[in-house]
C-alpha cells in the first residue's frame, strides 16, 4: 500500500474526465465511467446529473481521441483485489497486475485493499465490513476512483458508487479504456469503440438515473408514455453497434485480402503476453526502430517488417497486440481483424517474459486466446525473452525443463538471437525444397523472381541457359513454368518439367 507513480498517456482514460466530453447526463457513451456519485468533469463529487436529449453524433464523439496527453489530469486510485476459489492470487502481491493497468491508464495508486472470500456478495461484491474499510481508505487518501481487479455487475458498480461517493471501475473497464488511449489507426479505434459499446450497453439501466425520463410523449394526438430516454439511448447505441460491425466487416475483408496477398512469402507473427518484449525483439531481428516502451499494451496496431535471414531469404515478421489474463471477450472479438496476421502466419513466435514469476500463467493465458482465434494447431516456437533480467537462474532452468524446445534469448542484448534464427529457419524449411533450375537467359522475369524469392547457392551459364541451384518454397513451384524451364530435386531424381 502507498503512493505509486503513474503518468497519463494517450487520448482517453476513464480515470480522468475528458476535457472535451459532455457533462454527466449528456451522453450515454460515458455511462461506463460512473454514476451520480462519480466525480464530475468539474472535479466535484456528487454533482447532480442534468438530463439532456442524446444525439447519435454525441455517441460517436464520446469515443473520439483528440486530446493532448498533458491536458489529462491524474486521478488518485484505490485498488481492490478479491480472491475467490476459482480466481486465486498467483503471487504474494495480489495487486501487481491491476496496479500496472491502473498506472498505464494514468492513475496514481494511493491505496490497496485485498480480501479472500468463498463467494461474492451479490449486491456489492464485497461485504459490509470491507466496504466500511474501503470507504475509510478512500476518504483518508482523498481518492477519486476505486479500481477492482475483478469484473463487477452493473448493479454492484452502482451500489458501490452510492456507498463510497466516488466512481468505481472494474478490470474490464480499465483494459478497454487503455485500449482506447492507445488506439491510433481508424481500424483500432473502430474496434475499441465497438468493444466499449457492447460492454456498456447492458449497464445503461443501472448506471444513469436520468435515462428513465420520457421523451417524445404528450404531443397532440399521441397516446401512451412515449419513448423513455433509456429506450432512446439503447436504440441509438444499437444502431451505432450495427454501423460499427458493418464497417469492421469491410476492414476485416480488406485486411484478410492484404494478408492473403502475402501467401507466397514466409510470414511469421510475434504473439505473447503484453509487455513480453515483442516489439523490441522485432527491432532486434529486423534492424528496425518501431516504438518500444515498458508499459502494458504499448502496441495495438500490427506492424510488419522484412527480416532478411542469412542463408534462407526474406521473411515477413509481424508484431501483434499483446494479450492478458481475463481479456474481455468483446475485445478479442473486435480485434480479430488486427489479429489476422497471426491467423494466417506460417509460424508463430510465442514470446514470454522469462523474468516474470508468472511466466507459465502467461503462457496459458496466451494459449487460451490463440485457441479462441483458431490458432491452436499452428506451428509455434516458444521464445523465452528477457533472460538478461532473470534474477534466479533456477527459475529459468525450470521453464526450460517444462518447455525443452523453447529458445532462450534477450531482445535487449541480442543473446540467443542466432539460436532463434536457426530455429525459425528449421521450422520454415519444412516447406522448402532444394532444386536445380534451368531457365533460358532471355527469361528475365523468372530470373528476377528467383533472385528475389529463392536462396541461390550456385549459378552458372550453359549455352543459352542459366542453371541455378537453390532452395525454393514448395508453394512457389507453380512459378517455375515457361518455354525451356526445367527443374529437378537435388535430393532425388527429376521431379518435374514445365512448359
Amino acid at each position: 500500500m502507498g503512493p505509486g507513480g503513474g503518468r497519463t498517456v494517450g487520448n482517453r482514460c476513464p480515470l480522468a474526465p475528458r476535457a472535451d466530453s459532455p457533462a454527466p447526463g449528456q451522453d450515454y457513451a460515458d455511462a461506463n465511467k460512473g454514476s451520480e456519485s462519480a466525480r464530475g468533469a468539474s472535479g466535484q463529487r456528487g454533482r447532480p446529473i442534468q438530463s439532456r436529449p442524446i444525439q447519435e453524433s454525441t455517441i460517436s464523439k464520446a469515443f473520439e481521441s483528440s486530446r493532448d496527453e498533458f491536458s489529462v489530469s491524474r486521478e488518485k486510485a484505490v485498488l481492490v483485489s478479491v480472491q475467490l476459489p476459482d480466481r486465486l492470487w498467483l503471487t504474494a502481491d495480489p495487486c501487481d497486475e491491476i496496479r500496472g493497468l491502473a498506472e498505464s491508464a494514468g492513475a496514481t495508486v494511493v491505496g490497496e485493499l485485498t480480501q479472500k472470500r468463498h463467494d461474492v456478495q451479490l449486491g456489492t461484491y464485497i461485504g459490509s465490513g470491507k466496504i466500511d474499510e474501503l470507504r475509510d481508505l478512500v476518504e483518508s487518501q482523498d481518492a477519486d476512483v476505486v479500481v477492482f481487479d475483478n469484473d463487477l455487475t452493473p448493479a454492484q458498480g452502482r451500489n458501490l458508487e452510492k456507498t463510497l461517493g466516488v466512481k468505481v471501475l472494474d478490470r474490464s473497464e480499465v483494459i478497454l479504456d487503455i485500449f482506447a488511449t492507445r488506439a491510433q489507426t481508424l481500424e483500432a479505434r473502430l474496434q475499441v469503440e465497438l468493444a466499449q459499446l457492447e460492454y456498456s450497453l447492458p449497464r445503461l439501466k443501472n448506471m444513469w438515473s436520468h435515462l428513465s425520463r420520457q421523451v417524445g410523449g404528450g404531443g397532440i394526438g399521441l397516446r401512451g408514455p412515449g419513448e423513455t430516454q433509456l429506450e432512446s439511448d439503447r436504440r441509438l447505441a444499437g444502431t451505432r453497434i450495427r454501423d460499427l460491425k458493418h464497417k469492421l466487416e469491410e476492414v476485416t475483408a480488406r485486411k484478410e485480402r492484404e494478408v492473403k496477398s502475402r501467401g507466397e512469402s514466409h510470414t511469421v507473427s510475434l504473439v505473447g503476453y503484453t509487455n513480453a518484449g515483442k516489439s523490441r525483439l522485432l527491432n532486434a531481428l529486423t534492424k528496425s526502430d518501431v516504438y518500444v516502451e515498458n508499459k502494458l499494451f504499448s502496441t495495438l496496431d500490427t506492424r510488419t517488417r522484412q527480416w532478411h535471414v542469412p542463408d534462407f531469404g526474406k521473411v515477413l515478421l509481424s508484431d501483434t497486440v499483446g494479450f492478458i489474463r481475463h481479456l474481455p471477450h468483446n475485445l478479442v472479438a473486435s480485434f480479430k481483424a488486427t489479429l489476422a496476421e497471426a491467423r494466417h502466419a506460417r509460424l508463430l513466435l510465442h514470446v514470454v517474459d522469462a523474468s516474470n514469476p508468472l511466466a507459465e500463467e502467461h503462457i496459458k493465458a496466451v494459449n487460451e486466446v490463440l485457441e479462441e482465434l483458431g490458432c491452436k494447431d499452428k506451428p509455434t516456437i516458444l521464445v523465452l525473452n528477457k533472460v538478461d533480467k532473470v534474477a534466479d537462474p533456477a527459475a529459468l532452468d525450470i521453464l526450460k525443463a517444462h518447455y525443452p524446445r523453447a529458445v532462450a534469448i534477450s531482445g535487449l542484448t541480442g543473446a540467443g538471437v542466432t539460436d532463434l534464427t536457426e530455429a525459425v529457419v528449421q521450422a520454415l524449411s519444412t516447406d522448402v525444397v532444394g532444386l536445380e533450375v534451368t531457365v533460358p537467359a532471355g527469361n528475365g522475369k523468372l530470373l528476377a523472381f528467383l533472385n528475389a524469392n529463392a536462396e541461390i547457392f550456385r549459378q552458372e551459364y550453359r549455352g543459352g541457359d542459366v542453371v541455378m541451384r537453390c532452395y525454393v518454397s514448395k508453394f512457389l513451384l507453380h512459378h517455375l513454368q515457361g518455354d525451356g524451364v526445367r527443374y529437378a530435386d537435388l535430393g532425388a531424381e527429376f521431379v518435374g518439367r514445365a512448359g
